[in-house]
């Protein structure tokens, strides 16, 4: 009778311990796109902002690094909108697979590009007048 209860009990236990099956998402959705599209855009401004603030810190060579911090300020917030909005318009929460995630992310790389960039273009117009 002992063993019964604890053979019952232990696989009552080990029923309710297993994981809920998720509801199987496969391929991209339009969320998960958009999120990918706001990353891309966001870690291109990181990038070319870093690169211009770069040569704006050289001060020897062509070019003071202008052109890649207005880049970086453009793409930059454009990743940083992108990820806004998927994030205002996700239907659930981080594991949904509505591209929340990936928002929240291409929000952060964003500020960060937009951050690289402005610095970077005060340093070439700190340049450009000496």
């Amino acid at each position: 009778m002992l063993n019964c209860f604890i053979h019952s009990a232990i696989t009552t236990a080990a029923t309710t311990l297993e994981p809920t099956s998720a509801p199987h998402l496969s391929g991209l959705g339009p969320g998960r796109i958009a999120a990918l599209v706001g990353i891309v855009l966001a870690l291109v401004g990181v990038v070319v902002g870093a690169v211009a603030m770069r040569r704006a810190a050289r001060r020897i060579g062509p070019g003071h690094g202008r052109r890649g911090a207005i880049a970086a300020l453009v793409t930059g917030p454009t990743g940083l909108v992108l990820g806004g909005f998927v994030v205002v318009t996700a239907r659930g929460g981080l594991g949904t697979g509505h591209g929340f995630g990936g928002a929240v992310v291409a929000i952060v790389v964003g500020l960060i590009g937009t951050a690289l960039g402005g610095v970077a273009l005060a340093r070439s117009r700190r340049v450009g007048q000496a």
